[in-house]
């Protein structure tokens, strides 16, 4: 389990990389726009600059929720995380539906006859080297999140993805644009329309688990099922039940009702449930919060091995 000051590196690092880039990228995005009078680069120049706020959500929760618990958060700070990935994934779908307006009015005015007006080389240039550039952005990104285990960074990645595949809606414009003559300048809004469609999915898959985990919902029955069968697994386990899970930010929560020989003692019962939470931790972190609540177990019809994962 990586540890939380070299997550926290890790996170700053990857971050900057993508906050300075887009800066390079926005610029040089708006510039070409303007003077390769393409209204398709300059709307996309302006979606870079999106990705500085999500680049400063990341930078400022991350850091909030690497500190350890204290008075005021038993529980840590995890939720900061969730917090972050759940505004990136709201903000890539705002970018998304704004792309697919704008997209759509241009290709109704097109239908009335209204001329689009042919851009420049540059502008095609520019989209060129931004598809490259964001798109090596998102797998250095994305392989940084799933090391690291962050979700916020991950989405992110995401981020970086939606903008380099909003260049490739605008490349395929403008090439048209300048290619194959007046009429297939549609092809930019067409384009556009296309990708805002594939950004909202993404947003959605983003924003679903963080408003999941926000809500408070339970861990997946695949992760309780593979907890049960640690708990079981431990020595001197006779049962459990009220089996309960969810998510803090990076880490997870799991309390346990375990019954064990009603005639240990205190001690060694103790030790039992000391048991069960260093198999959990060793599985899924030292961060992770365990609740082990001792009970009696009598041998009779009326004990389970088990009860059902969903009592709870």
């Amino acid at each position: 389990m990586i540890e939380n000051v070299d997550r926290l590196k890790q996170v700053n690092k990857v971050t900057l990389v993508g906050f300075f880039t887009n800066l390079l990228l926005s610029v040089g995005k708006i510039m070409a726009g303007i003077v390769g009078k393409s209204g398709a680069m300059l709307a996309d120049g302006i979606h870079s600059l999106s990705d500085f706020v999500t680049d400063i959500i990341v930078l400022v929760f991350i850091r909030a929720s690497s500190k350890e618990r204290d008075g005021d958060h038993h529980y840590g700070h995890g939720k900061f995380e969730t917090f972050a990935t759940m505004l990136i994934s709201f903000g890539l779908m705002v970018v998304g539906v704004g792309i697919f307006w704008t997209g759509l009015q241009k290709v109704i005015s097109a239908l009335k006859g209204e001329i689009i007006t042919q851009p420049g080389i540059i502008a095609l240039v520019a989209a060129l080297v931004a598809i490259l550039l964001k798109e090596g952005l998102y797998w250095y990104t994305i392989k940084t999140g799933k090391r690291i285990n962050s979700s916020a960074v991950i989405a992110n990645a995401w981020h970086h993805r939606s903008d380099a595949f909003s260049s490739v809606g605008t490349a395929i414009g403008i090439s048209g644009a300048i290619f194959l003559g007046e009429k297939w300048r549609v092809l930019d809004p067409i384009a556009s329309i296309i990708v805002s469609l594939f950004i909202v999915k993404v947003a959605w898959d983003l924003a679903n688990p963080s408003v999941k985990e926000l809500l408070e919902s339970s861990l997946p029955k695949k992760l309780e099922d593979e907890i049960a069968a640690t708990i079981q697994g431990v020595s001197g386990v006779k049962a459990y039940h009220n089996l309960r899970t969810r998510k803090i930010g990076n880490y997870f929560a799991i309390e346990v009702h375990v019954k064990v020989d009603k005639e240990l003692s205190v001690e060694a019962a103790h030790m039992i449930a000391t048991e069960v939470e260093r198999q959990m931790r060793d599985k899924y972190g030292r961060q992770t919060h365990i609740g082990v609540h001792i009970e009696p177990y009598y041998d009779s019809v009326h004990e389970t091995v088990s009860a059902p994962l969903n009592n709870h």
